[in-house]
């Protein structure tokens, strides 16, 4: 595996960062107000349930696929220090989606267990309820934001070191081409005799080579004439 392996694999790291961070605000949205929804609808809460659930089951599979990813990356051999702070950077993105994904579900497993504790005592604080909620949802949606501004200006910052790495790699081969090329000049400057006898050895070769190709030609051209008469 090579950089063309770590370079398909990252762009796969990154799409899936990207729809696991638009997943979890659905999520969170769907987790904030499916427990807020009015009681005198019986099959509302049920519809919001169903919906909760099935993000939840398919954020979980996004984050074992890019965990999956995250070590996939971790077994390719690294060339430098920028391509572990990467990796490193990766790992954290995925740490904290967990961490989110966590604190959602033990939100809305709070705001459900305090919706049946409200309708089972009749006290008339849903309004107030729900105000708390909405408030803490959009606080939420600050934070949230904040954090993905955070993570795109760490990546950008990733890209930056890396292509600074790469610059100083290319230029340090090519210092080192340029000593190769001037040592060689230097030594047939110094030898001539030995530039003299490598032309010498070209040029037989190319006539041994011509006269090779002579008879292969004559042997083609008297076997053809053979096969046709």
């Amino acid at each position: 595996m090579g950089s063309t392996d770590w370079d398909i694999l990252r762009k796969q790291a990154r799409h899936l960062e990207n729809d696991i961070d638009l997943k979890l605000i659905a999520f969170n949205k769907v987790g904030a107000g499916s427990s807020s929804i009015s009681s005198a609808t019986d099959t509302a809460p049920l519809l919001g349930d169903h919906v909760f659930e099935s993000l939840s089951l398919e954020i979980e599979q996004m984050l074992d696929k890019l965990s999956s990813i995250n070590e996939k990356m971790a077994e390719i051999p690294g060339t430098g220090a920028a391509v572990m702070h990467v990796l490193q950077r990766h790992r954290e993105i995925l740490h904290g989606y967990r961490q989110e994904y966590l604190k959602i579900q033990a939100n809305h497993t709070t705001r459900m267990e305090r919706e049946e504790l409200l309708r089972g005592s009749g006290l008339g604080t849903s309004s107030m309820s729900s105000a708390a909620t909405s408030g803490l949802s959009r606080r939420d949606m600050y934070l949230k934001e904040n954090t993905h501004i955070h993570n795109s200006s760490s990546m950008v910052n990733d890209q930056i070191s890396i292509a600074m790495e790469t610059k100083e790699h290319l230029t340090s081969q090519r210092q080192h081409m340029k000593r190769f090329q001037t040592r060689m000049h230097d030594i047939s400057n110094r030898f001539p005799m030995i530039s003299s006898l490598v032309q010498r050895i070209n040029i037989r070769k190319r006539r041994e080579s011509l006269i090779l190709g002579a008879v292969i030609a004559i042997c083609t051209i008297l076997l053809l004439l053979y096969a046709f008469h």
